[in-house]
């Protein structure tokens, strides 16, 4: 039986994120992922990396120490990442007037420019009815389809992580794992990143933990011939509605009653329309989202034509053909950041970053072993 400091369950960007941070404190590691490649929510997003979406504060400065360790990946080889920042477009009074509060509060790093600015830094932003934008240089662009498998095989390859893939978990306790082929792990520690399938392992905890399950459907569309570089990530107006950073606006609450009442179906399906282009030119496209019941494994083309509806008001495309349709499911605290506990001596539950897990995983798992490890 092979024996590890930690034994890390998942191999998505949760699971990963904490691998990295064992192995680079010297520790033994051990990464077991049920699927050949990670397969769940940490390759069906848009692969933002996205810190002006999180509260000013302690959240704030964690997405921004998770920045700096993509960019480290980034110096290391490891995969591209692009600085791309974002783009907040403003085309309704309302929007403007969030942005404007949001950019006065001086919390984040973000400021606004014209319509005109805003136009020269995206070809994707939509002239017509433009009032202004909010620019911020933080945000960073992965592709999502190869990132978890480029740092997989860097860990393997300069920390000796052994990268168990197409293992699938079916008993933990402490310091002990099983595999269903009957394989043992003998670990010190033991961290479940298993997303939204905790409940294979820990049915009860699930229920414990308050998480819900949350789907959403997302596009891609065809390479665009005028999209030579990525630009920056596109954020709509409706955007507004969904990150907690902009809960402090106080027009906020003005921007979500005019939505609610012009367009109630963009809350009934949780749409809120953004927009980023990969260095092909393929545009992806998003993103809905629907809570526990309502998530079926149909997806809804009513929820995939709203999303293109609103789109067209705010990106321009020569070319809206859709290439790709999928959806994904993952798992949300509705007050944490991601919930942990410790379910067993030296067994660690880590699962749940919501759709911010391309944002928050590093420095959350840093965060983590900082605390484990009680360092300063």
């Amino acid at each position: 039986m092979a024996k590890y400091d930690v034994a890390v369950v998942g191999g998505g960007i949760v699971g990963l994120a904490h691998a990295w941070m064992a192995a680079r404190r010297g520790l033994s590691v051990v990464l077991l992922e049920k699927t050949t490649a990670a397969q769940g929510a940490s390759v069906r997003n848009f692969g933002m990396v996205w810190p002006i979406g999180q509260p000013a504060g302690e959240l704030y400065d964690v997405a921004l120490s998770s920045r700096e360790l993509w960019l480290e990946l980034k110096s290391a080889g490891v995969l591209d990442v692009e600085e791309c920042g974002s783009l907040h477009l403003a085309h309704r009074e309302d929007e403007l007037a969030v942005l404007e509060e949001f950019s006065a509060l001086g919390t984040h790093q973000a400021s606004m420019v014209s319509a005109e600015e805003a136009v020269q830094r995206s070809p994707l932003a939509n002239p017509n009815n433009l009032l202004g934008a909010m620019q911020s240089a933080t945000e960073l662009r992965v592709n999502p389809r190869v990132a978890s498998r480029q740092i997989a095989a860097w860990l393997s390859e300069k920390y000796s992580v052994e990268c168990c893939f197409d293992t699938l978990v079916t008993h933990v306790q402490p310091k002990l794992v099983r595999a269903a082929d009957g394989r043992l792990w003998e670990a010190e520690r033991i961290i479940i990143c298993s997303g939204s399938d905790l409940q294979t392992l820990y049915a009860d905890e699930f229920v414990y933990s308050k998480l819900k399950l949350c789907k959403l459907q997302m596009l891609k569309t065809r390479p665009q011939s005028e999209i030579t570089s990525g630009g920056p990530h596109i954020a709509s107006g409706l955007t507004l509605r969904h990150y907690t950073s902009f809960e402090a606006c106080p027009s906020l609450s003005k921007l979500k009653q005019r939505v609610a009442e012009e367009t109630p179906e963009l809350d009934r399906y949780g749409i809120h329309v953004m927009a980023s282009a990969l260095a092909s030119g393929e545009i992806i496209l998003g993103d809905s989202h629907e809570y526990e019941s309502a998530i079926s494994p149909f997806d809804k083309e009513e929820i995939d034509e709203l999303i293109l509806r609103e789109l067209r008001n705010v990106i321009k495309l020569q070319d809206w053909t859709i290439s790709e349709r999928w959806h994904g499911i993952y798992a949300k605290h509705p007050t944490l950041p991601i919930y942990e506990r410790e379910v067993d001596k030296g067994v660690h539950v880590f699962v749940g970053p919501g759709g911010a897990g391309m944002t928050m995983s590093f420095g959350l798992a840093q965060r983590a072993w900082k605390d484990w490890l009680g360092e300063n």
